[in-house]
This record gives C-alpha cells, sequence and structure tokens, in this order.
C-alpha cells in the first residue's frame, strides 16, 4: 500500500514530520534510496546541514553546562569540608554580616595616662648659709659639738683628744696681736680643744662672730704674731708658751678657726718637724669640716 506522490513525505533528519506506512508484507517501513528521489522529489540537503549544526551546538552546550556544574559541585564539597575539620560555626570563619555592627563594638576604655603640671623641685638650700648668719645658726654650740668623743683618726694617724675650753672673752684666749683683733670685729664667743700624738700637741681654738663679714676680715687682718693661746692639761703639758711654734688661721661663715703646734717637750718646730706640720694640718682640715657639717646638718633639717 502507497500513499500517492502529493501525500507528506517522512524526513528522519526532520523531526515531527509523518512517517512512512509499514510495508505489511516485510514488517519494516519502506526505505528511501539515497541520493535519489522519494516519491519524485529530491532531498532538502540545506535542512539537512542546519538540523546537523543544531544538534552539534546542543551537544557542546550540553557538554559546557555538565562541567560547570561539576566544577560548582566540586568547589562546595571542598569548601563543606574545610568547615567541618575547623571545627564548625567559629567566630574567624562567619561571614562579615555575622559580626557586630560597629556601633555594638566597645570602644576602648582604658583611660589616658594622668597627665600632672609641670613643677619644679626647689633648690636645695646651701648649708652655708645656715652657718653664715647668727638668725639661721641656732644649733647648739659647744666644744664637744664640734669635736666629739675622746680621739680622732685623720688618715692613719690617731690623736688623743686632751681639754677644751669656751668662753665670751675671746681675747683672753688669744695672744699678741689677735686679742686685739677678735675684740675688733665683736667676737662673742672662742673654743678650744687640744689633741696630743708623740710628743706632739696642738690647740685648735674657734672663734665665733654674727656675721661671715665679720670672720673674713679677722682672716684678712691677722699677722704672723697673731696666735692662739696654747691649751694644757689633761696629760698634756704646757706647750707653745715660749718655743717657737706653727700656726694657721682659717674661716668659713661666721667662723674663724685658728691652730698652733709643737712639740711638748719645748722643742722649737723648723722645717724639718715634719710631724708638727701634719698635725697641724691635720687639725685644721678637721674643724674645717666640722664647722661645715654644721651647716648640712641645719639645711637637711630645714628641708624636711
Amino acid at each position: 500500500m502507497s500513499f500517492g506522490q502529493g501525500g507528506p513525505q517522512w524526513d528522519p533528519w526532520k523531526p515531527n514530520t509523518p512517517q512512512q506506512p509499514w510495508d505489511d508484507q516485510a514488517g519494516r517501513a519502506p526505505q528511501q534510496p539515497w541520493g535519489g528521489q522519494v516519491g519524485g522529489q529530491a532531498p532538502d540537503w540545506a535542512a539537512l546541514a542546519e538540523a546537523s549544526e543544531t544538534r552539534n551546538r546542543r551537544r557542546r552546550l550540553l557538554l559546557i553546562v555538565g562541567a560547570a556544574v561539576a566544577t560548582v559541585g566540586v568547589g562546595t564539597a571542598v569548601a563543606m569540608a574545610m568547615v567541618n575539620a575547623d571545627g564548625g560555626d567559629k567566630a574567624t570563619n562567619r561571614p562579615t554580616s555575622g559580626l557586630p555592627a560597629t556601633a555594638d563594638i566597645p570602644s576602648d576604655t582604658s583611660s589616658a595616662a594622668p597627665s600632672f603640671a609641670p613643677t619644679s623641685a626647689p633648690p636645695p638650700l646651701d648649708p652655708k648659709d645656715f652657718i653664715s648668719d647668727v638668725k639661721k645658726d641656732t644649733a647648739p654650740l659647744a666644744p664637744d659639738d664640734l669635736f666629739p668623743g675622746t680621739q680622732l683618726t685623720m688618715g692613719d694617724r690617731l690623736y688623743k683628744k686632751g681639754p677644751t675650753a669656751d668662753t665670751t672673752n675671746c681675747a683672753s684666749a688669744a695672744k699678741n696681736s689677735l686679742s686685739k683683733i677678735l675684740k675688733d670685729n665683736r667676737c662673742t664667743r672662742f673654743l678650744r680643744v687640744t689633741y696630743s700624738k708623740d710628743g706632739v700637741a696642738v690647740t685648735v681654738g674657734v672663734a665665733v662672730f654674727d656675721t661671715e663679714a665679720q670672720a673674713t676680715k679677722v682672716k684678712a687682718t691677722v699677722d704672723k704674731k697673731s696666735i692662739v693661746e696654747s691649751l694644757s692639761g689633761g696629760g698634756v703639758p704646757t706647750f707653745c708658751r715660749a718655743a717657737i711654734c706653727r700656726s694657721t688661721t682659717n674661716s668659713y661663715g661666721r667662723y674663724a678657726y685658728f691652730t698652733i703646734a709643737g712639740f711638748t717637750n719645748g722643742k722649737d718646730v723648723t722645717t724639718k718637724s715634719t710631724a708638727v706640720f701634719t698635725t697641724g694640718d691635720d687639725l685644721a682640715e678637721f674643724a674645717f669640716r666640722q664647722i661645715r657639717r654644721r651647716g648640712e646638718a641645719q639645711a637637711s633639717a630645714a628641708s624636711q
């Protein structure tokens, strides 16, 4: 059984075209000759080529989409594995939206370092100011205050302390021109102490004035005959009354201090009498230190 030439043709390369009727005898559809005519018509080669190109484009599109889907799937699996390996939900792995807003984050509440107004420490008090004016120099004063103890060590030399004296009649404790100089400059007090060592004795005399200017003037006025009266007793024989002795004069603050040193056997002192010179220098240095320490102690007490 067959259709007329004007009936619909079945094209296996085009969808929705009517199929050929089955051949009842052969049990299959009649074959179309390739390269020939069917029902008197030539094949539509342009349509066949277009259909083939359409199928190729679809195939390529399916391959691209499939590859993209596979890539996304692998990335998602890796990301999930990383999250699970990292312990799950941690603050460091949360998206930005999970963090508190700027307004919710507490600001730095640490207080700034305290500031202080610039201050300057008062200058230290000058010890000499306290021993230069009778109104400031009010600490107790006696021979044992300036020369305490029973002996004195200077370097490797040990001196034994002897008699002491204290008088307000300054002229009576001096000899020759020194008596008049002390009186003219209004000496108010004169303290003496004697030390001895190995047949050499020295008397230290400290004259006290109201002002530094008076003591400085006495130092500048004395001469070679201005000497302090030596003080004997307490095991120290009379010395430096007739023999030649060595004397020194100096001042510090409102104090002028003197020394007279010589041999206790009445021997004259010469330039070769080094023991006498050393003894006199040691006691003059000690007198200066003690007067200065008096000022330091009063300055320290006033600064408290």
